[in-house]
């Protein structure tokens, strides 16, 4: 069957290069893609958000499944709009969508289903926010944006000043721009971050293998959040009893509730969370596949993931098995200097051959573009260089040992990812 994945990063890059393993792909599209994505598929320049565009192409190109990457054309509607039109779609629809696009919807719906997470406030007024703050006596909080600001909108804050400004970059200052029109503060939590995927069918969960991220720039989990860093699965810090702990106390609930609104949730479910001394808490949903996340994933993804997405559509999840490399993976972002910031693009890349030479390795584009011949940067995260070993620090050696291949000016990257999983061991 012929299949369009929508968009442009590593995340639809490791979507591509795991559906061309399958025998039932025909041709593949991406729309619009990246450089990488091209290797084994065709790219096609639409944006992600140009649902007229998207939706001709479709119809046009005979496209019998639609796989949508990002959160944004989740959260507006692209989902309801292709499904409406007769096509198969990989992705929740805009109702179900909020549990990412809108934190305190996705707050409320814990709350009313008894699941773990953080206490909090929501505030559309910024000068409401910034009282209370100095009126809780506690410096110590998180600041959301409510809002998709790419995984930027979430500030930890030590002290009642780094609140203070907080609340003013996202509401005043408007950094975030719609997304910062309500701030969520949270109390802060304590304890490891690790992250649950799970396909969800409408009736039926089927998690998938633990994984942990790394959202701050930079080394010993400090500096600015980001949309990650560096991420690897399994994480030791997660056992089977905890796994079946959070798929009862989170997954279930969460759904039962939005079942119980009418809203059919079918697709990818995340939930990143943090593992504190009273057990697994929430920290936040996303609607579809994590990046970085999903490197790791799928180079240890041994079943057809094309049949587990179309049985993810037609309900039938538990007629499909996953299987998966017993080896860990791990991938380190390479990331323009200044990111999360501001920073350059048009730098030129080289070094990915060399670095896939040294095998069980795959370098997946993030931020990359074409100018002629020549690969150049053109996003904050850049690549995902991904590799996979026997033990999650010969799958960092080797990753690593990659990155020292791969080359552009002022290029960032962590040297430390998994370094709480190397000290476990």
């Amino acid at each position: 069957m012929n299949v369009a994945i929508i968009g442009s990063g590593g995340r639809e890059h490791a979507i591509a290069w795991k559906l061309k393993q399958s025998p039932q792909v025909g041709k593949l599209y991406a729309l619009p893609g990246n450089p990488g994505i091209a290797e084994g598929a065709e790219c096609v320049p639409i944006g992600v958000m140009d649902f007229a565009r998207i939706e001709q192409f479709v119809r046009e190109n005979e496209i019998a499944l639609v796989i949508i990457g990002p959160e944004d054309p989740l959260a507006a509607g692209l989902a309801d709009q292709l499904s409406a039109r007769g096509v198969k779609v990989f992705g929740p629809s805009k109702s179900a969508a909020r549990l990412e696009a809108d934190k305190w919807f996705a707050k409320e719906v814990m709350r009313q289903q008894a699941v773990p997470t953080a206490e909090a406030r929501s505030f559309t007024d910024a000068k409401a926010a910034e009282e209370y703050i100095r009126t809780r006596g506690v410096g110590r909080c998180v600041v959301k944006a409510t809002g998709l600001a790419k995984g930027k909108g979430v500030t930890v804050c030590y002290r009642e000043s780094d609140a203070l400004e907080a609340i003013g970059r996202i509401m005043r200052d408007k950094v975030f721009g719609s997304a910062g029109e309500r701030v969520v503060i949270e109390e802060m939590l304590s304890g490891p971050e690790c992250s649950m995927l799970a396909f969800v069918d409408g009736s039926n969960i089927y998690m998938m293998e633990p994984a942990q991220d790394h959202k701050p720039v930079d080394d010993g989990d400090t500096g600015p959040m980001t949309g990650g860093m560096g991420a690897y699965t399994p994480t030791p810090v997660l056992d089977d009893r905890t796994i079946v702990q959070i798929e009862r106390d989170v997954f279930v609930p969460v759904l039962d509730g939005l079942r119980r609104d009418g809203i059919d949730y079918r697709g990818v479910l995340y939930a990143g969370l943090m593992l504190t001394a009273a057990g697994p808490k929430v920290l936040e949903f996303n609607v579809r596949f994590g990046d970085p996340e999903t490197q790791p994933l799928m180079m240890r993804l041994q079943t057809d993931l094309l049949e587990v997405m179309l049985a993810t559509i037609d309900g039938r999840l538990d007629q499909v098995e996953l299987r998966w490399d017993r080896r860990p993976a791990l991938c380190v972002i390479a990331a323009s200097g200044g990111y999360p910031g501001a920073y350059q693009t048009g730098q030129e890349i080289t070094g990915i051959a060399d670095a896939e030479a040294l095998g069980d390795v795959k370098v997946f584009h993030s931020g990359t573009a074409r100018r002629g011949d020549t690969l150049v940067t053109d996003g904050g995260r850049v690549l995902a260089v991904t590799a996979i070993g026997d033990t999650i620090a010969a799958a960092r050696k080797r990753a690593y040992a990659a990155m020292d291949k791969v080359h552009f000016n002022n290029m960032h990257y962590r040297r430390d990812i998994a370094h709480q999983a190397i000290r476990r061991a």
